[in-house]
């Protein structure tokens, strides 16, 4: 089979924890690597995903330590939807409690 990896990166502005790990990660940016392989026999080249892995790399006491997390595609969207949601309600409280002033 004809493989493929792709190499993203997302930045979480929050803790957060991905999948089934009790483990919280620091906010910060981390790379997310997805692997694919070549669905043969189609009239056309498609991929399908075989993993997706989070890319976690040590700090403090850690540092120099990387550990891939495998998850799935789902759990990432979940992790990054949570956060952008924690985000924006962070954001509109701070506006109703320093409305904006008025120039006129």
């Amino acid at each position: 089979m004809l493989t493929r990896s792709t190499r993203s990166t997302t930045t979480f502005s929050h803790d957060f924890m991905i999948g089934d790990s009790q483990q919280e990660l620091p906010p910060g940016s981390y790379e997310i690597l997805v692997q694919e392989e070549l669905m043969q026999g189609l009239s056309f080249e498609a991929y399908r995903r075989t993993a997706t892995y989070l890319i976690v790399r040590g700090r403090g006491r850690e540092a120099g330590q990387t550990m891939m997390k495998i998850i799935t595609k789902e759990e990432l969207e979940h992790a990054i939807a949570y956060d952008r949601a924690l985000s924006a309600t962070i954001n509109e409280s701070e506006a109703a409690l320093f409305p904006q002033e008025d120039t006129t």
